[in-house]
């Protein structure tokens, strides 16, 4: 019997089976309750809820700092060789226990997720192959940051938050007196990026009619209100404040209504120079604003007209004189300039009509008549000329008449080029004879110079002048004829 006992003795001990003892699932047990424990040690560690307060490791150094990081992870390389050996001793059990690598991993691999020995397995790559949860611990803002942003701040501390660079949630100021506190807090703080982000908010939580009114006590808002809508180009909304306000100065208006410079659509410049008509000028300047309006809508209609013609070919003006440039945009001198060119025989009721432009913006009659003169000149067309300089009186006589002096006419007319025939009719109309002697001999109406000089009976002045004359020519002749009945009337 002893016998076998001892042989069954032999068998359990010699086999790789073992015979089923309450202290073997004791032994199981127990192991599984202490990695459970490993793993809620962890868990405490990574979830304190304490974000306020720093870790420092034993060194002194705040803990996940980068020269932390480094340090640690020298350390864990050179241990680790060590700590796998110890880990890899257990491998008789069915259950798969946690390697223990306790040198070789640092916290800031938890945050990196594997160490530089890529080798060998990380903590977290542990915590995965066991089917455990991987607790890596998450980078978070602080709760202070989140109080900032939603904390429930009065208008002055959330002033002062903003001018510190703080985040800082504005929609709960949701009553008008709630938002005025808050604007007038941030003017006294005498901040331009906090009033111009608090006046942001007002314009996209306020009518305008309520902004507009609770500015006008509000001089400092209503300059950055002005700067900022300048500087955004929201043209629309800054004219209806101008509009609202008519205490502005005069300098503020005539700075607004200069922006249409910088505007190049065409249809936009035209919108805007419209609301610019109700802003609170002077009768004069209104009136210029109204007229500048007016002769942008009348470009408008004529450059699409005559782009047609152009294109078309029906106009043969166009084909012999192409245009050089658009009309649009062009001064009101400039427009009159290309009517008298290109329209100068269109009835009065056409838009594009010189006489028309005339009487719309009231244009003197010495402007008209210097610019209809240099764009006929510049044609040659000397009848348009005669035309234009004559005039008819009540009972029918014609009579040359020029409101700009005629020694202007033959200016132009000589700058054009006009044949000495017509320069010499004007030039006799003038009415001064040292200016009339001096025109008549800087462009050679010889006739002019031997009338003059016949008409003031001066003989030496005339004899002088034969010398410059062509020998045998029409003009010697005249002064031969004219000096020898001098000598005739003389005896």
């Amino acid at each position: 019997m002893s016998r076998v006992r001892a042989d069954e003795e032999e068998y359990w001990h010699s086999s790789k089976f073992r015979a089923f003892t309450f202290d073997d699932e004791d032994d199981e047990l127990s192991q599984l309750k202490e990695s459970k424990r490993a793993v809620n040690s962890l868990r405490d560690i990574v979830d304190d809820d304490d974000d306020d307060l720093e870790r420092v490791s034993w060194s002194g150094e705040p803990v996940g700092s980068i020269s932390w990081s480094i340090k640690e992870t020298a350390s864990g390389s050179t241990s680790s060789l060590d700590g796998r050996d110890s880990s890899l001793q257990k491998g008789s059990s069915s259950y798969a226990a946690l390697p223990k690598q306790a040198s070789s991993y640092s916290l800031s691999s938890l945050f990196k997720g594997r160490n530089k020995l890529s080798s060998f397995q990380s903590l977290s790559d542990a915590l995965t192959d066991t089917g455990v949860k991987n607790y890596a611990p998450e980078l978070r803002r602080p709760k202070a940051e989140y109080k900032d942003y939603s904390g429930d701040w009065s208008p002055k501390d959330t002033v002062r938050r903003m001018q510190r660079g703080k985040v800082c949630s504005l929609e709960r100021f949701r009553s008008l007196q709630d938002k005025l506190v808050l604007l007038d807090e941030a003017v006294a703080g005498h901040d331009g990026n906090v009033i111009t982000a608090v006046l942001i908010f007002l314009k996209r939580t306020l009518r305008r009619e309520i902004l507009f009114r609770e500015l006008e006590v509000r001089q400092v808002a209503l300059c950055h209100l002005i700067h900022f809508l300048r500087e955004t180009g929201e043209q629309k909304f800054l004219l209806d404040l101008l509009r609202t306000h008519c205490f502005f100065p005069l300098s503020l208006q005539l700075s607004q209504y200069r922006e249409h410079l910088n505007i190049q659509d065409v249809e936009k410049r035209r919108e805007f120079l419209k609301g610019c008509i109700g802003l609170p000028f002077s009768a004069e300047d209104i009136s210029h604003v109204q007229d500048h309006y007016t002769l942008l809508e009348r470009q408008i209609i004529i450059e699409a007209n005559d782009r047609h013609l152009e294109m078309a070919g029906q106009s043969e003006l166009f084909r012999k004189y192409p245009r050089k440039a658009s009309i649009l945009n062009m001064p009101l001198v400039t427009t009159l300039f290309y009517s008298c060119f290109y329209h100068y025989t269109e009835a009065e009721g056409m838009f594009s009509s010189p006489t028309n432009l005339k009487k719309t913006f009231k244009i003197p009659d010495k402007q008209y008549v210097l610019t209809a003169l240099a764009a006929r000149a510049k044609l040659r067309a000397w009848g348009d000329v005669d035309a234009l300089l004559t005039t008819k009186n009540w009972l029918g006589y014609t009579k040359k008449k020029a409101p700009i002096g005629f020694h202007r006419v033959v200016e132009i007319l000589q700058r054009n080029n006009a044949p000495v025939q017509v320069l010499q009719e004007y030039v006799r109309l003038v009415e001064d004879v040292e200016t009339r002697l001096n025109l008549a001999t800087k462009y050679k109406c010889h006739d002019v110079v031997i009338e003059t000089y016949r008409d003031l009976k001066d003989r030496i002045q005339l004899t002088a002048y034969k010398g410059k004359v062509e020998r045998g020519s029409a003009e010697e002749e005249k002064i031969n004829g004219i000096l020898s009945n001098t000598v005739r009337n003389a005896h």
